[in-house]
């Protein structure tokens, strides 16, 4: 029982997930998906936390979550608890992937490769 003590006094570093408010962390982590883009909305304040700091300098132009896991080398889980207490507090908002390009039309296609041909 002593084990947890003991490792707080050596300065050993809290597990992430214990770091999180976990009334962010039911709110706003439903909305967190690998490929939401993220985009900060606020500047590092004096105080903040290494992580939190890390995430407001690095999404200054959109980030998909599984791009910020692996720039700050934490897992995908450990990520989304620190960017659901971001979106609590206003610090950063979330944006729709960008939709893959839809494919035109076969028949127009061949329409068009036809109307070459006969050039």
């Amino acid at each position: 029982m002593s084990e947890p003590r003991e490792r707080l006094a050596e300065g050993a570093p809290e597990r992430l997930y214990t770091l999180a408010d976990s009334r962010a962390r039911r709110t706003a982590r439903a909305d967190v998906e690998l490929v939401t883009l993220i985009v900060a909305r606020a500047e590092t304040e004096p105080g903040t936390r290494p992580e939190c700091a890390a995430v407001l300098r690095m999404c200054q132009f959109p980030l998909s979550v599984a791009e910020i896991s692996a720039y700050l080398a934490l897992p995908v889980s450990g990520v989304t608890e620190v960017l659901a207490e971001l979106l609590a507090e206003d610090q950063v908002e979330t944006r729709a992937p960008v939709p893959a390009a839809e494919l035109p039309d076969p028949a127009l296609l061949q329409a068009v490769m036809h109307g070459l041909q006969k050039l």
